[in-house]
């Protein structure tokens, strides 16, 4: 029962965090009509959010398990909920920044803690794949909700309307409501405690060595390029729909929801799949997938003359398919991150997810920049 209970509390810290960090997207088309932003300048809203990321993790992920896993869940969850209120409060592009700032900050605390406790929960190498898988899919329903959540609040027929900025009354709501339940659930840390005696430096130069050992630089950088290739897809689509492939603002929105069902879908079969199946012909399977489905999808794409007047019955078949990618992204990064972190020692493993976590937020940042240059 006590383990069901953090799981829950886990998932749901997953949940809500997918909706902040995956709205980038769809506030990037916001922003660019409501505050007339260029894309260039849009797309800085990638690099709030995942420099924090990057650096955040880079200077506390190492010693964290001394503050305490549960307390940096709730540090994190209470700085989101004091951002999510000010965004209606004070609506701008600067408070826009500032959201998403404070979401890498608390992100970066979250995460670590979050993997880390996960490595506390799992009884062997396969329950913590399909538990990292389950957790990811959790997050990719949060990303399905999150396109649903803000489509219901933008006016497609006034672009400039603010009233899209009350979604985060909701979302503060969320937070608070999740930081209630970590706030009453307990957590045993004891066995991921750090020697005794070792200094905070001693801590980081740890987390540093760990990036030199071979394999695990494989598979770090694995990790960054993956994420590259995702943010692209997950932060533009829906400024690809709309500019693109011309669908209306709201539809835009909703239509990306497809790649981040398929995410879903994908990751949480994962959880099933990777408790039977070895880790390394599902990851090769994975990357031919996706490449082919790029260069099946994205040729249909060329030409097309779409209504304003469009409906999902009357959309045609480029519009489905490009998202379908996401079926085969799926299992590629926790699928990575299990296999790192069930090897290694449970106190190793705030270090170690600092580690993915900095050069994921890295590649989400150069995958947006190029995609927004381009």
């Amino acid at each position: 029962m006590k383990t069901q209970r953090i799981m829950l509390a886990l998932f749901l810290i997953y949940f809500v965090f997918a909706i902040l960090l995956n709205s980038v997207g769809t506030v990037i088309l916001q922003v660019i009509n409501t505050y007339d932003v260029s894309k260039s300048g849009a797309s800085v809203l990638e690099a709030f959010k995942d420099l924090p990321i990057a650096v955040v993790s880079f200077l506390v992920a190492s010693f964290l398990p001394r503050i305490g896993y549960r307390n940096a869940m709730l540090a994190a969850l209470a700085l989101v909920t004091c951002a999510c209120a000010a965004m209606p409060l004070a609506p701008s592009f600067l408070t826009t920044k500032l959201l998403f700032m404070c979401v890498g900050i608390a992100f970066a605390l979250v995460k670590v803690s979050v993997y880390s406790t996960l490595g506390l929960v799992a009884t062997d190498r396969r329950h913590h794949a399909g538990l990292m898988n389950t957790l990811e899919g959790v997050f990719m329903v949060g990303v399905l909700s999150a396109y649903w959540i803000f489509a219901h609040f933008i006016d497609s027929a006034n672009p400039k309307s603010h009233g899209w900025l009350q979604v985060y009354w909701v979302l503060a709501g969320l937070c608070a409501a999740t930081f209630a339940l970590v706030l009453a659930t307990p957590f045993d840390e004891s066995t991921a405690a750090l020697p005794e005696g070792r200094s905070r430096w001693d801590d980081f130069t740890a987390m540093l060595k760990l990036f030199f050992k071979p394999l695990i630089c494989v598979f770090v950088i694995t990790a960054f390029l993956y994420v590259l290739v995702e943010q692209s897809v997950g932060t533009w689509l829906p400024t690809f729909n709309n500019e693109i492939l011309r669908l209306p603002a709201a539809m835009s929105v909703e239509v990306t929801s497809i790649f981040a069902a398929c995410l879903a879908l994908g990751r949480l079969s994962a959880g099933v799949v990777m408790r039977r199946v070895h880790w390394y012909p599902v990851m090769n399977a994975c990357v031919i997938g996706m490449a082919a489905m790029v260069l099946l999808a994205l040729p249909l794409t060329r030409d097309l003359a779409i209504g304003a007047d469009v409906t999902w019955a009357s959309a045609p078949l480029a519009v489905f398919l490009f998202p379908l990618i996401g079926l085969f992204m799926a299992p590629v990064y926790p699928g990575i991150n299990s296999v790192m972190l069930s090897s290694l020692p449970k106190n190793q493993h705030s270090a170690m997810t600092g580690l993915l976590v900095i050069f994921s937020a890295l590649g989400g940042t150069t995958g947006s920049f190029i995609t927004g240059y381009v």
